[in-house]
């Protein structure tokens, strides 16, 4: 069943726990974290990332939502362009991230505001992102860790913006981490201060310690986004399948069935170590 992203995220915080979103390029992706969700009772996110935003595939996962036995929401990614995030409301999104965080703040929040404007009509959910998280969503390159949020640009920010949901930059990265993770706690105390009722979401949670995303819900983190996780372990099992599919009279439904049980598998691992 298709469910509100406010309403999800604060029903996971009332628990002290956090709802995972899962970028997924294609309906079997969406199929395997949605199979998790419902093995575990849990609600889940389904991400478009802008890359792959086009109309079929927005209303794919608008199905496969309706059809869950566990709340699902369908939300537009990192999404730039203002005609972008028109088409996915229009063929059926839930929510969008309106990421301004590439502009100055006044001119970030002005994006937002009016993203929201129209999407408040649609009864669509906008998140925003202050401070850059670095990395590429689509790509799994190491990278270093800047562009932390500064605290006190947060409560400007919502006021002139009106998102309902905030990402920001505490050390999380998209891609893969260049070392150790070290997530900033000290500074994401001060966000989460300051936000006020505003729920906070961590982008780059691949690679991140089980302990960091247990961490999460007790600390006003409502949503995380993972990515990289998940396509990693699709792909390693997708090579190492291969082989033994082509021996075996080029068998793609078990090729196919060992990708999904793996990203079922990572999904469900996910869901459980930030349910609370």
């Amino acid at each position: 069943m298709r469910a509100a992203l406010d309403d999800l995220v604060a029903r996971r915080l009332a628990d002290q726990a956090a709802i995972p979103a899962f970028t997924c390029y294609g309906a079997d992706t969406a199929l395997a974290v949605v199979s998790a969700a419902e093995e575990a009772g849990l609600p889940v996110i389904l991400l478009v990332a802008p890359s792959a935003a086009e109309p079929r595939l927005i209303r794919t996962l608008r199905s496969i939502a309706d059809a869950a036995a566990v709340p699902v929401c369908v939300q537009l990614d990192h999404a730039k362009d203002a005609a972008l995030i028109s088409m996915a409301i229009e063929h059926g999104v839930d929510a969008v991230l309106a990421d301004g965080s590439h502009l100055p703040p006044d001119a970030n929040a002005a994006f937002v505001r009016e993203v929201g404007a129209f999407a408040a009509t649609r009864g669509v959910v906008v998140e925003a992102e202050l401070g850059s998280v670095p990395g590429d969503e689509d790509r799994a390159e190491a990278v270093e860790v800047s562009g932390k949020t500064d605290p006190a640009q947060i409560r400007p920010f919502l006021a002139a913006s009106g998102a309902q949901l905030l990402a920001c930059g505490v050390g999380n990265v998209h891609g893969r981490y260049r070392g150790a993770p070290a997530l900033d706690w000290p500074r994401l105390a001060r966000i989460r201060a300051e936000a006020g009722t505003v729920p906070l979401v961590l982008h780059g949670a691949s690679g991140l310690p089980p302990s960091d995303l247990r961490r999460c819900g007790a600390v006003g983190v409502g949503k995380v986004n993972v990515n990289t996780e998940l396509r990693t372990a699709m792909l390693e099992t997708l090579e190492a399948g291969v082989g033994p599919a082509r021996a075996s009279g080029e068998d793609m439904l078990a090729l196919t069935r060992a990708v999904l049980d793996k990203a079922t598998g990572v999904a469900r691992t996910v869901l459980e170590t930030l349910g609370g």
